[in-house]
């Protein structure tokens, strides 16, 4: 097993990065600029980190000390100013501690670039310097070159996500039309911890991408056909320049312009691999690398399962290394609504417990009933299961039960209720119940949560949202007051 450091470990790939190493039995130093930054992240505990930035020389060479492989996943997209210089400077720096500390193998992973007569973009331009500056350093290296990597997270995926699921009719740039060769986040992390073991001195660049040539275009119908949306409408539109377009993506979708620019420009080159010869060296898994399609529902993996504790709540246990991540952007993962409402409760945790529990069935929903019931009437008029449900028992719950349109997903007693939809909706919601204590006093705890799909996903939560005060701000006034009312004359079951 080797000693391995990883640079950029609060990134995409490298957060993902570390515990695949981990698990793999390998030895990780993280080098960050700040230490405080892993300290909430689950698998911190299990590294040593080393506080240096790649600029410093003799900081950096103090943090590779004793490293056999070390793993460059830094750039600067998203950054202004004179990033190409940064990026050069960088990486000299880079690779000259790692001579003078020893360090048997660089790693580094940068951009597909495709035909080299190309006009490629700054970024990716600077990406292939980055590249070429490890290839002639004094410590092997290894480049792989991936062009669209699918995994939730992935800024070209959120991208791909949000263009796709939330514009049913696309005018589009012509970079659409541009051939591609993506490459699933697995596939990736399994080149990457490979390189800690494979013997020998290479030092040569290698493409790398999935199974599939497709153009963005492609992967826009692809996507929506995993994701279960209509399939989309694309016009290209020839006169809309990088700079539109990204001002264009930044407009329909919640990725950065910063971002969103230099990924538009490096998509209006083709980007398809001339060669696999990596497989001569970490050979392709007895099932093949994974194709575009199963790697968009790899990503999507954790909506589907109604897994809502990712980066939207505090997640603490990773998962595959295309689930959403708490350490991903704020924009990354998806659309996801939430209503948040809570209210001190002039009872006990149990007596309040007993109302969450009890609730919907003859208890009702602790406000506007009329609401409540025109809703299940809508439900069933387009072919729902409405109100009519019911409970199986007025007050107890467990997994599983069905709770007149909710299910129940998630049962801890004393502490939470969640309660997934399966009324028709253009979207996933689910409502959560908590019980939590604070200072000595008990509080209720409420979150209504919505992942659309599709632009009337959007819509509709839009439309709804006006009355969400008197739906769901109405139910934290009402169950305390039920809970009070519980504990004075001690029911064990509140109406």
């Amino acid at each position: 097993m080797a000693r391995c450091l990883v640079t950029g470990a609060t990134g995409y790939i490298g957060g993902r990065l570390v515990p695949e190493l981990l698990a793999a039995g390998h030895d990780v130093r993280c080098m960050v600029r700040s230490a405080a930054r892993l300290r909430d992240l689950p698998w911190a505990g299990r590294t040593e980190v080393a506080e240096a930035d790649a600029t410093d020389p003799e900081r950096t060479v103090q943090a590779l000390r004793g490293v056999e492989i070390a793993y460059y996943l830094i750039h600067a997209m998203g950054t202004a100013g004179r990033f190409a210089d940064r990026d050069r400077l960088a990486a000299c720096t880079f690779a000259a501690a790692a001579e003078r500390a020893g360090v048997r193998r660089i790693v580094y992973l940068g951009g597909l670039t495709g035909d080299l007569t190309d006009v490629l973009s700054p970024h990716m331009r600077s990406r292939a310097e980055v590249g070429e500056i490890f290839l002639r350093a004094g410590v092997p290296a290894v480049v792989l070159r991936a062009a669209v990597i699918i995994g939730s997270g992935s800024a070209s995926f959120e991208m791909l996500r949000y263009l796709t699921e939330r514009l049913p009719v696309m005018t589009t740039p012509r970079w659409v039309r541009s051939p591609t060769q993506p490459i699933a986040v697995h596939d990736v992390l399994r080149y990457l911890v490979a390189w800690a073991a494979v013997p020998g001195t290479v030092n040569r660049g290698f493409d790398i991408g999935g199974p599939d040539v497709l153009t963005y275009a492609d992967m826009m119908h692809g996507y929506a056909s995993v994701a279960g949306l209509p399939s989309r409408v694309i016009i290209p539109v020839p006169v809309l320049t990088p700079k539109l377009s990204s001002l264009w993506v930044g407009l329909v979708t919640p990725v950065p312009a910063g971002i969103a620019r230099p990924l538009v420009e490096s998509v209006r080159n083709a980007a398809v691999c001339h060669e696999h010869d990596i497989a001569r060296y970490v050979p392709d898994p007895e099932e093949g690398l994974i194709g575009f399609r199963q790697a968009v529902s790899l990503a999507l993996m954790k909506i589907k399962e109604a897994d809502v504790t990712t980066r939207w709540s505090s997640a603490s246990t990773p998962g595959a290394p295309s689930d959403p991540l708490p350490t991903d952007p704020g924009w990354a993962g998806g659309s996801l609504y939430i209503d948040r409402r809570s209210s001190p409760v002039d009872a006990s945790p149990e007596a309040l417990w007993r109302v969450i529990e009890a609730i919907g069935g003859e208890n009702g929903w602790y406000s506007l009933p009329v609401a409540w019931r025109l809703r299940g009437l809508l439900d069933r008029l387009v072919g729902g299961v409405g109100l009519r449900r019911g409970r199986r028992d007025p007050d107890r719950l467990r997994v599983g039960d069905s709770v007149d349109f909710w299910r129940v997903e998630e049962l801890l007693p004393g502490r939470l209720l969640r309660l997934r939809a399966e009324m028709r909706l253009p979207g996933l919601a689910w409502l959560e119940l908590g019980v939590s204590v604070a200072h000595g006093r008990t509080f209720y705890t409420q979150r209504a949560i919505f992942h659309p799909r599709g632009l009337l996903g959007h819509l509709y939560w839009w439309a709804i949202s006006p009355f969400h005060g008197l739906i769901f701000g109405r139910i934290p006034v009402n169950m305390a007051a039920a809970a009070a009312r519980s504990e004075r004359s001690g029911a064990g079951r509140v109406r």
